[in-house]
Order: C-alpha cells, then structure tokens, then sequence
C-alpha cells in the first residue's frame, strides 16, 4: 500500500514527514500550473483531495509543520506571468473575533485609547465579510489605470486588463469630488447563481469541476486572457481604500457612500452603529440572512468610524487596531476520539493531538485535534474554570469537533452519555517520548501559578528539541537558508554532521562527509522507488557520478547568510517567546547583536532592578524579557552562540530617520500625568514620528515628558541634564 492510500493513523514521524513533503511538492507545482500559467494538471478534485491530506497531516503531526506550511500561506508571491504592482498603502489583514466578548473587549480598547476625551462619542461601522478576492484599484483624476490583487500585502499581481471585464468596476468614476489619485479596496466575489451556472456548463462540456465560489473567482481573475475572466460574470464591492491624495470622507460610513456616487456598489447592510450592543445585533442579522444574500460571507467587519481617530489608533505588525473581524462560529460535527498522541517541540513543550474517527466538519475531512495542553484534556480551562460542562477528555470518547476560524480543529464538548463503560482518565506523560527525561510543568516566579504546559527537560540531549531548533533556525522566516530544509537537517543530524548551528556554517570543511550522506540517501530513495515500482535501475551509479551535484549550490546558499539581519538573527536564536516581531523591536533598540548580547548577558546575572541594566522596550513585556534572561544565563546557550558568531556577522540594523520629524530617532521617556491624551496615545503618537520610547530614564534618555505627579524619573533626568517638556511643551515639538 503507498503513502498516498495509507490511514495517516498507521504513519510513523519519518513516514508522515516524507509523505508531507511530497505532498507539499506536488501541491506547489499544482499552483503555479493553475494559477501562474493557467494550465491545471490536475482535476480541482485532485487537487482537493491532495490539500484535504496535507492539512490532516499537518494535524496529526503538528510538530512536523513546515516554516512554509500551505495552512499559514496569507496570500501569496506574484505570479511570475503578471507584472508585480507595490501598493503605495500595504493591503493589511484584520484582527479576529470569535465570540461576543472579543467584541466587547475591542471597544473596551477603543475607549481606553481615547478615555482622556470624556465627551467623545465613539461611532463603528459594521458591514458583512465578503469571502472573496482582495482587489486594489488606482485612479488618476477620476480613471482607473491599475488594479492589483492583494499578493503578500506589501506587492500584488497586476490584473488590471481581467479587472476591467467586472461590470462593477467603474472605468472612469462618476460624479465629482473624487481625490486626484485613489486606491479602492474591495472583494471580487462570485454570486451562488452564477457559480452554479458555470458549474452546469462544465459538466455538460465535460470541462473541469468547480469547488466553490471563492476559489473560482480568485482563479477566473487570474486568467492571463481577459476574455475568459468576462464570462464568468464577477462581481466587485467597493468597502475601503488605500492611499489617497485627500480623504473621501471624514468618517468612514461617508466615504463608503462616496464610493457609491462614483460608481461602486457597495453593501447596503452596511450600517452605523453607537453600542457593543447593537454591533452584536447587527451580527445577528446579518448572520440570519447569511444563507438568503446569494454571496458567500464569513462574518462581519467593525470600523471605528472617524478617520481621525483611525489614524490616532494606528496599526500592529499587521493589522489596523480600529478594525476587527467578527467570525461566524465553526461548523460542528460529532466523531469518536480515537488516541491521544504526544508530539515535542523545540522548545520541549509536549503537545497532546487526538486521533480522531474522519468526520468532515465544514466541507473538510478532519482527522486530528489539538488538544492544547493537559489541563484542556482535563477539562480546564486557562483560568481554571471547568470548560466542556466539567467533562475531562478519555479514548473512546464521542466528541463535538469544530474547526476555529474554520482552520484549525478542536473538540469543543463531550457526549457524556455515549462514554465507553469502563473509560480510564487519560494520564498525561511525566517523561519526554523522545529522549526519556522528566518533564516538567514550570512556575511562574511572578505570578506562582504553574505553566499549562509540561516541558522536557532535556534540552540538548534531546533529539527532538534539537531538530527541531535547527529546522527554526535554517527556516525562510528565519535565517533563510536557501534548500537547506527539514530533510537536509535531519540527514546531517543522525549522521552527526550537525549538533548545533555554527555546524551547518563548517559542513564546507567536511565536504566529503556531506557527500556520502546525501548520496546514501540518493540511494536509499532509489531503492525504495525501485520497490515500489518494482522496475529495475539501469546499473549501478559509478563513483563519478556520486558526487551530489547539488552541494556546491547548498554550501553557496550557507556562506550567503554569513551577514544576516540583525533581525532575522535574533529571531533564528529560537528564544522562546520571541517572534519576528519582538527579534525586530530587539533590533530597532540595539542596532547591533554586540549591544544586544552585552546587556542581556549583564541582565541574565544583575541581581537588582533588571531595568537597572537592560532598557524598558515598548511591546517587550516580562513574559518575553524572562525568557531572553534565561536563554542568556544558559551556559551551553552562550557559548553555542559564541561558536556561532565565529562563523557569521549580523548586520548592525538601521533605523531611516525622516526628515520631517523633531523627534525621529530620539528616545522618549513619558511620565506623570497626561491630560490632553492617554499615555497609549502619546506613546503611539512618538513611535508614528520615528522615535523610541522607553521606560525608564538614562544617559541614553534624549527626551522626557513631565506631567503632573512625575517623581523619581524627573529627578534622574534632572540630574542627567536631560531636556525635560511638559505635555504642552511637547505636542509643540512634534507639531513643527
């Protein structure tokens, strides 16, 4: 039986791993015929039945998912058969809500943001998620002359000649008052009707099988011939903009009607909204008529209303805090819990998944589950509160499965009265599956309440911890090493090549190991193709032609990354706890791994006020900072980054100051009180000019902010000689 028949219950890791990739191969080239060259090789249900797989994979196998992996794809590159358009305003993602309290919570956000403004009234916005194709449409006094899909948010594909057969795209605005240059922003979609129409002419055609509306339209916009785009009849609603040389409107709900006037359509259930109460009942109804409108939606979408304050509140890494996603919940299914597997990551944390009896659950076959942690298996929640009406969760046991977001499964509730007689709890492993050490759950010093997650101690002596670090640090995200993947990490390690990664900058120096390696697993794959196929090798390959013929090509890709971004770098450490985004706010401050490594080692070891030695960062929190100490106060974590920087040299990471601001690159410090805006605002306010803000005072201090009650910090900077403003003083500063 081959990898692609057998129950993924019956894979081994090495199994699954090998399958994954192929998968992962055979999915790409899927892709780039279908929506890069328009030539499908496969049928949309081949297609499908490959994805289904992969993704159930993935879930049965959470710590074999790739840096790259197709469920975290948002977007995607330009094709190489469309022209790359960069948007002049990125095409962000929104945040997610997924429960009435989510709701709630963003507009408890909101009012502490702007809380110093007491007679403010807050006004949103809520209009139904269209689940289509992001499109960005630019005009030039009043004609559209460039349309882009979304691509990866900062550059899109150029489909301007397909834009142009949508009826609801107007080629020249209507009206008057349009800015001289303007991107809108909306959703090319598929009506129900139509879909179904175009799925009836295929299959009396015998053309090929369409799957639903959505993939449809994204890939009837991507026909390199527009006049096949005409016939599918897509529809556009106009919803937002990117950059405009003056604003539609002062408030969100009047610019959307402004689109309207120059010739968009626009959703009419769009509304204004005053209360969190009646932004859940305008959830409600439009959720009620979901199945009536004849376009796919998957939520509903709240704005705060004034642009003003849009700008005010700003954005994240990537979203706008002034707008959130409301979900519709998951589609539900009931299924057996199969087993309760155990899978270790790199940083020991061992994760439960369960094996369930295939259900599908929203037009998805669902195989495994994440179970979080050992407590969810018990049936407590982060909180300690019970979760699933009291129940723990046992093998054997008919559960509830949804899929969150409709992307990831979790089991959401047990059927009590359908459990097996005789059911044992399910005991949690004290011992790491991969390398025997106790595992542990840890305390948290400041809080004393015990870690939800149990960890293997092992660290080094740990294979899977290792590996996994590896594969961290070799990542696209990461350090980027080009065709250095999974596969190549795990070769070189079981053949003792790679223990730590300054290895993998000396595998030149051990040239002839490195070939014999891959060529015993050139080998070993050709043998198991000849099993397979059960076809015989022409003859046997001579010594010549073992010489691997990619392994200059490899060791040219590792002396690339010899000068990584600083950024990067700090990433590919695999500190716990700090992301891409947290490695750039450790860039921004210290410019060089030099500084950066010189506090954090004198933090790791000071035995006062940590802040005393490594300075306060604005988005660096205690949980991240702790983690950086105990990563520093690691011996064998020193002296492996020791060995790594004899083999590369970070780059020193540069801030671009703009010309235009007083403030842009000095460091601020607030304190006191404010009482023309929060100190949210004002921090917000400084970062938007190019400045840093910090938390506490030092000679490194360019500027602090006094308001009333400022005490200790004032006095320091005092004693500093430091400039010191008072909030007047300051919002004059920055108004220049």
């Amino acid at each position: 039986m081959s990898g692609a028949e057998r129950e993924i219950e019956s894979f081994s890791e090495d199994e699954a791993r090998a399958e994954l990739d192929r998968l992962h191969m055979l999915i790409g080239a899927a892709d780039i015929a279908y929506h890069q060259q328009d030539r499908p090789e496969i049928s949309d249900a081949e297609y499908d039945a490959l994805k289904l797989r992969y993704l159930a994979l993935e879930g049965a196998f959470p710590e074999l998912k790739r840096p790259d992996s197709l469920e975290d794809k948002v977007g995607a590159a330009p094709a190489e058969g469309f022209a790359k358009v960069r948007h002049a305003v990125p095409m962000l993602s929104l945040g997610n809500a997924f429960a009435d309290e989510d709701v709630v919570d963003f507009v408890e956000r909101a009012k502490r943001f702007f809380e110093r403004e007491k007679d403010l009234e807050l006004v949103f916005t809520a209009e139904p998620k269209i689940d289509g194709l992001s499109a960005s449409l630019r005009y030039e006094n009043g004609v559209f002359v460039k349309g882009a899909t979304r691509g990866d948010g900062a550059v899109g594909e150029d489909i301007t000649e397909n834009l142009k057969t949508i009826a609801d795209i107007p080629n020249r605005l209507k009206g008057s008052g349009w800015p001289d240059v303007i991107e809108v922003r909306g959703e090319v979609h598929m009506t129900h009707a139509d879909f179904r129409a175009l799925r009836e002419r295929s299959a009396a055609e015998g053309g090929q099988e369409y799957v639903n509306p959505r993939n449809t339209a994204a890939g009837s916009l991507r026909q390199k011939d527009p006049s096949i785009t005409a016939k599918r009849n897509l529809k556009f609603f106009a919803y937002a903009w990117g950059f405009a040389s003056a604003d539609p409107a002062p408030t969100q709900f009047e610019a959307v009607r402004k689109l309207a006037d120059w010739g968009f359509v626009v959703n009419p259930l769009m509304i204004r909204t005053n209360t969190v109460e009646e932004m859940l009942a305008r959830y409600r109804a439009i959720e009620a008529q979901r199945a009536t409108l004849g376009y796919d939606i998957d939520g509903v979408v709240y704005k705060l209303d004034r642009l003003d304050l849009q700008r005010r509140w700003g954005f994240v890494a990537r979203a706008p805090r002034w707008a959130i996603a409301h979900k519709f919940p998951a589609e539900q299914a009931t299924t057996i819990l199969n087993a309760i597997d155990i899978q270790v990551g790199r940083t020991g944390a061992l994760t439960p998944v369960a094996r369930l009896q295939p259900v599908t659950v929203g037009g998805v076959v669902v195989e495994n589950a994440t179970l979080h942690n050992e407590d969810y298996i018990k049936g407590i929640g982060s909180n300690g509160e019970q979760i699933r009406d009291g129940y723990d969760l046992r093998v054997g046991d008919t559960v509830i499965v949804q899929r969150a977001g409709d992307v990831i499964p979790q089991i959401v509730a047990v059927i009590p009265e359908k459990r097996p007689s005789g059911s044992e709890p399910y005991e949690f492993p004290h011992v790491c599956p991969a390398c025997g050490s106790e595992a542990v759950r840890e305390i948290n010093e400041k809080t004393g309440k015990v870690d939800a997650v149990r960890r293997c101690t092992g660290e080094l002596i740990c294979p899977a911890q290792a590996v996994e670090q590896l594969k961290h640090f070799v990542a696209r995200d990461a350090m980027d090493i080009d065709g250095f993947g999974s596969e190549n990490v795990e070769l070189f390690f079981s053949e003792g090549l790679l223990k730590s990664p300054a290895d993998i900058f000396k595998l030149r120096e051990r040239a002839d190991a490195v070939r014999h390696a891959l060529f015993k697993r050139r080998e070993q794959q050709a043998a198991e193709r000849e099993k397979a196929t059960g076809r015989q090798r022409k003859k046997v390959l001579s010594a010549e032609e073992r010489t691997y013929e990619g392994l200059d090509k490899l060791f040219a890709a590792i002396d690339a990354r010899r000068e990584p971004e600083l950024d990067r770098f700090i990433f590919a450490l695999g500190i716990r706890h700090v992301g891409e985004t947290t490695a750039a706010l450790f860039a921004k401050t210290f410019s060089t791994v030099e500084a950066f490594r010189e506090t954090a080692e004198k933090a790791a070891h000071h035995h006062g006020d940590i802040h005393e030695v490594f300075p306060s960062i604005n988005g660096i929190g205690d949980t991240v900072l702790r983690s950086v100490l105990d990563f520093f106060s690691n011996d064998r974590n020193v002296a492996a980054l020791s060995d790594l920087l004899e083999e590369v040299r970070p780059k020193p990471y540069i801030v671009t100051i703009s010309a235009d601001s007083q403030v842009a690159g000095k460091t601020v410090v607030f304190t006191g009180s404010l009482e023309r805006m929060t100190r949210s605002e004002a921090k917000a306010m400084a970062e938007r000019l190019g400045a840093k803000v910090a938390g506490s005072v030092s000679a490194n201090t360019d500027i602090l902010v006094a308001g009333p009650g400022a005490g200790s910090k004032l006095k320091k900077a005092e004693e500093l000689g430091l400039l010191v403003l008072d909030e007047n003083q300051w919002l004059d500063l920055v108004a220049k």
